[in-house]
């Protein structure tokens, strides 16, 4: 076997107390959302304060408004998020078992999901207001890849969603028999670390990105375009990750071993990320060609 990386030991709870008989733990993941949504509250904060990045000198909203669009944020992550993992990923498990829907501690949050329940969320706050709804979304937009990088982070943290079978040397050997049941392997099974990948694309890069286009080229002078490239840039971040990220075990079966959600041929076809990223590209490209040029 080439040279592999052996996966780092992290707990995934940074510490536990126990009250009253009861175990409260702070996992990674956990603070992967508190964090990224600081780090998103600070961007935009820093964003509204600067006349002169916004037409006409003046900001779609006041620092006042912004903590109310967090809690609006929030809420549509955390739903959204949710509902879209049941409807996307699940959809016959839970018809089963409906009660278990809302037991979100278990797990199960989809990005895709929670971009629905986020610009949900941005439309009814922008009307409740009466701010501009593309501006708004302008703003969530350059937020949302600090949050994306660390719960990816997390992800890495926690073993899950691992990529598929590899034998480049930067392949990581991740713990369980779920990652280390890989058809033709001998011995240890090494994997894509495709949750780093993923924080590089949709997050690092994306994000510094958006800033460039936000600080330096005047985007949100022109309301739309930081939300058309990030629809664009998640969206081709994920499809390209998704090639070596292991498709989820649902859709994985004998005949489709790659575990393609719709299958072309023999080895061919889209993950189930891919499909739902496909119109958020061609979303992006639409905005992008509709919105006017600023004065």
């Amino acid at each position: 076997m080439n040279a592999v990386l052996p996966y780092p030991d992290i707990s995934p709870e940074i510490f536990s107390i126990s009250i009253l008989g009861m175990e409260f733990a702070l996992r990674w993941y956990a603070l992967a959302y508190i964090a990224g949504i600081l780090l998103g509250w600070r961007i935009v904060l820093h964003a509204v304060r600067r006349p002169d990045l916004w037409q006409a000198k003046t900001p779609v909203m006041t620092p006042k408004q912004v903590e109310d669009l967090m809690f609006w944020a929030i809420l549509g992550i955390i739903l959204g998020g949710r509902l879209g993992f049941v409807l996307f990923y699940q959809p016959g498990y839970y018809k089963s078992n409906p009660l278990e829907i809302l037991q979100v501690w278990q797990g199960g949050m989809s990005f895709h999901g929670g971009m629905l329940g986020v610009l949900v969320a941005c439309i009814a706050f922008s009307q409740r207001h009466k701010l501009r709804i593309l501006s708004v979304g302008d703003l969530l937009c350059m937020a949302a890849p600090a949050g994306l990088m660390l719960g990816r982070i997390a992800n890495f943290i926690n073993a899950e969603l691992w990529g598929r079978p590899t034998d480049l040397p930067w392949g990581v050997i991740f713990p369980g028999a779920a990652a280390q049941d890989c058809p033709g392997v001998v011995g240890l099974c090494a994997r894509h670390p495709s949750q780093l990948y993923e924080a590089l694309l949709e997050g690092l890069v994306l994000g510094a990105v958006l800033l460039w286009l936000a600080y330096r080229r005047g985007a949100l002078k022109r309301p739309g375009r930081i939300t058309g490239w990030f629809f664009i840039g998640y969206g081709a971040a994920r499809f390209i990750v998704e090639l070596a990220r292991e498709a989820d075990a649902q859709f994985i079966s004998e005949g489709n071993p790659l575990g393609h959600a719709v299958q072309f041929g023999a080895g061919l076809g889209l993950s189930m990320g891919q499909i739902l990223s496909l119109p958020m590209i061609a979303f992006g490209i639409a905005l992008l060609l509709t919105r006017p040029r600023a004065p």
